[in-house]
């Protein structure tokens, strides 16, 4: 059996990791040890996507059957090196007016954080200090609907983004859904994405009324996909690329080529979700597919 806590060094900074045979997905017999692993191999595709970006963790101690909660706020016992950034929280369910949030910018942090047993990380549409550089659009598919009419309703949000100048990269979300995102220039404010992804998502819904909502009831949401505009709300996060997803087994949000949502939409190929081993062969095979987000897009219309 492993010994309990190993120190180890990474990048020159000292941290000790624990626990690591404990079981994070017991369906799957995943330990942290392995979540740790996977954490470290993906690196260099997710510190992209996370630096600068105040983190938001969904934490598992005893596994993804036992208990979990979200959080912002830095734990006691944050070594010293931790990137921290204290930013106003209106609205805190814990009454907070600011929160020290942890910054992903180097492998070290983001293992200390796997060690945490945080396995799914979410980000904010914007950096710190700056306005969004992303539009994200979540599609949520209401059963009987799943990830086949989400790739549909991808298609058709890619062609409309397309006729305003905006390009969309598609990825799962790891769960049941997938997500576009759109590099945008950064030079309007939170507002104003989320309106213009109101906007779109409406006209969509109002094109295929049978099949496609803009509205977040839950009651008309049966067999329809929910284009969720509000992930561009300032204060929402979404899951970000390459972060494990806390089911059965160790899925994660994966980047998907285009061609792959045209062939999972029109049934050519079985549409699903894909597991952490998976991911990683992906990345070897095609690298970062998100790579163009780390660059600024266009003006929103």
């Amino acid at each position: 059996m492993a010994p309990s806590r190993v120190p180890v060094q990474i990048e020159g900074r000292d941290l000790e990791l624990s626990n690591l045979d404990k079981v994070m997905y017991p369906a799957a017999g995943f330990t942290k040890g392995e979540v740790i692993d996977y954490y470290t191999r993906i690196a260099p595709v997710l510190l992209p996507h996370l630096q600068g970006r105040a983190l938001t963790r969904i934490r598992y101690p005893n596994g993804v059957d036992g208990a979990h909660f979200f959080e912002k706020n830095a734990p006691g016992g944050t070594p010293s090196w931790v990137r921290l950034e204290t930013l106003p929280v209106p609205g805190s369910t814990k009454s907070r007016e600011t929160i020290d949030f942890v910054v992903v910018d180097e492998l070290a942090t983001l293992v200390w954080v796997a060690n945490l047993a945080s396995l799914e990380l979410h980000t904010p549409q914007w950096r710190i200090g700056e306005d969004p550089d992303l539009m994200v659009v979540d599609l949520d598919p209401g059963a009987p609907a799943g990830l086949t009419e989400c790739c549909g309703v991808a298609v058709l949000m890619r062609d409309r983004l397309a006729e305003d100048g905006i390009t969309a990269y598609p990825k799962t979300s790891g769960k049941k859904g997938m997500q576009l995102c759109c590099p945008i220039s950064g030079e309007q404010d939170a507002e104003v994405v989320s309106g213009y992804a109101r906007k779109v998502a409406e006209e969509l819904a109002a094109m295929v009324p049978g099949s496609i909502t803009a509205k977040m009831a839950r009651a008309i949401r049966p067999g329809k996909v929910f284009i969720d505009w509000s992930q561009n709300a300032a204060a929402k996060t979404t899951v970000a690329p390459y972060s494990l997803r806390a089911l059965e087994s160790p899925s994660a949000s994966t980047p998907l080529t285009w061609d792959e949502v045209e062939a999972f939409a029109t049934g050519a190929a079985q549409a699903r979700q894909f597991g952490a081993a998976e991911l990683l062969e992906r990345v070897e095979e095609h690298g970062d597919l998100l790579e163009d987000l780390l660059e600024p897009g266009p003006r929103l219309p």
